[in-house]
């Protein structure tokens, strides 16, 4: 998983997790480091400490010999009474000595450096303490993974002219240093094993208390909508950053009402000066048959016509009929646009929608779901409307050529929704009017208002369902309706 693609909450336990493991890391790595070049100093130290003891030996060996103090003589001044070996054996060091041109002229023992070049030393030695007659030259050398250090010096008369070149082997031994860096490096670990336990239960809770207010408006942010009353986010005592970003969010949520409500009543004046078009144009139609019946009645009105009574009579019958019209006009209207308060009840859908089959007398209305069992909270009166509307527009969307048929089915194939389909085998739905079919005044008949599927798509998005449909030209189309059972 990539880093950018965990939570911030990982994150931030991880990070602590890794900055405690790579500081144990660093402290250890320099810890290594320092105890190293402590054994370095060690070493050296001690070796330049045996190299001071060895040459005042060395000078009182000078001091006390028969013999004349010069470079001819040094091997004869070293073997007198085996000086050297008993130095050597003093000091627990071999000794070697060059002339001052690098060859080898006497040595306490074998040497125990392997390779060593034990019978002429380098020119860069020789050439080196020509240069620096007081100083030390040191070679490092390793072998077998064991390391060594020699020292080369010269040895001086009295009047400190050089003699000859001495040579001090010493064996870097590091097991009692590397015994204490692993003692110290043990505790170490486990001090660091404490403290990285510690730390991921901080980590974990830290992160969590960082991540918390985050959360909330996350989850928050999440239930925002246009459409309804969102919540304000109150997060006390929480960072600079967080309480900008909530402050932010309250002042949007402020906006977002304002701009809803706004939003809201636009839309309520632009529905019902659309509604007001509507009816005033369905108004007109039976209006305009009235007008002329009337001015037609005026201009052949004879009291002395013997059919008088009977052309009263049609003329009474036309402005019934236009009135019965504009009647049913306001009620269609009045139903879509009062649309009643829910009231939900814990309903039966089988026997419910059974009982608004039973109003149509069509035998071929067929409803197989009939004698099953399927509980939902639904208002009663709308589920009626629902089924009584789209069985209507299935009666009246086939032909009279054909043998009609209608199946009415309620399911609940998911255990927590009802599912109601209306099947026909009418003319179907063209594409272009699928994409207007729930829309108010929308209509393919001759007669009615186009408000039945608007009423029963309002109905059932009230219920937090759905309402689609799937249709065949010519062949048929079936409605479904689909809604929680809670």
């Amino acid at each position: 998983m990539k880093v950018f693609q965990l939570s911030l909450r990982t994150r931030i336990f991880v990070a602590m997790i890794l900055l405690v493991f790579i500081a144990s890391i660093l402290i250890a790595a320099i810890s290594i480091f320092q105890y190293n070049e402590e054994a370095k100093e060690y070493h050296k130290d001690r070796l330049e400490r045996k190299e001071a003891r060895l040459k005042i030996a060395i000078a009182n060996a000078l001091k006390s010999t028969t013999y004349p103090v010069n470079e001819e003589h040094i091997i004869l001044i070293f073997r007198e009474r085996n000086k050297i070996y008993q130095i050597a054996e003093e000091h627990s060091l071999p000794i070697y000595i060059y002339s001052l041109t690098g060859d080898l002229m006497i040595k306490s023992e074998e040497t125990f450096i392997p390779d060593a070049n034990i019978k002429k030393l380098p020119t860069i030695i020789t050439d080196t303490l020509g240069v620096m007659a007081n100083k030390r030259y040191l070679v490092q050398s390793e072998k077998n993974g064991e390391k060594f250090l020699s020292s080369h010096s010269y040895i001086l008369d009295a009047k400190g002219k050089p003699l000859a070149i001495l040579n001090l082997p010493y064996l870097k031994d590091n097991n009692l240093i590397t015994r204490e860096l692993i003692e110290f490096l043990q505790r170490l670990g486990s001090v660091y094993l404490l403290m990285l336990l510690i730390a991921i239960i901080l980590a974990y809770f830290l992160s969590r208390y960082i991540t918390k207010p985050i959360n909330t408006i996350t989850k928050t942010l999440d239930q925002t909508r246009l459409n309804k009353q969102n919540k304000r986010i109150g997060i006390k005592g929480t960072s600079h950053e967080i309480y900008t970003l909530v402050t932010a969010y309250n002042s949007m949520i402020d906006e977002l009402e304002e701009s809803a409500t706004l939003l809201a009543k636009n839309e309520r004046e632009a529905a019902w000066r659309e509604m007001a078009k509507q009816v005033a144009h369905e108004i007109k139609n039976p209006l305009t048959p009235m007008r002329l019946t009337v001015q037609s009645f005026q201009r052949k009105f004879d009291p002395e016509d013997p059919e008088i009574h009977q052309k009263l009579q049609e003329y009474s019958n036309t402005l019934i009929e236009q009135i019965d019209t504009m009647s049913a006009i306001a009620s269609a209207f009045s139903n879509f646009a009062q649309m009643p308060e829910q009231q939900v009840e814990p309903l039966d859908v089988v026997a419910i929608v059974g009982l608004a089959l039973d109003i149509f007398s069509e035998d071929y209305i067929e409803y197989p779901s009939e004698g099953n069992s399927i509980i939902a909270k639904f208002d009663r009166t709308q589920l009626n409307r629902i089924v009584t509307n789209l069985v209507k527009n299935a009666i009246q969307s086939i032909p009279k050529d054909r043998i009609p048929k209608i199946i009415v089915t309620v399911t609940s194939v998911l255990q927590d929704k009802v599912t109601i389909n209306v099947a026909d085998n009418g003319v179907g739905i063209t594409e272009t009017n699928a994409k207007k079919i729930f829309e108010p005044k929308f209509t393919t008949k001759s007669s009615g208002m186009g408000l039945g599927l608007a009423m029963v798509k309002k109905i059932v998005e009230a219920h937090e369902g759905t309402i689609t449909f799937r249709s065949n030209k010519g062949i048929g189309t079936i409605f479904t309706v689909q809604f929680p059972k809670g």
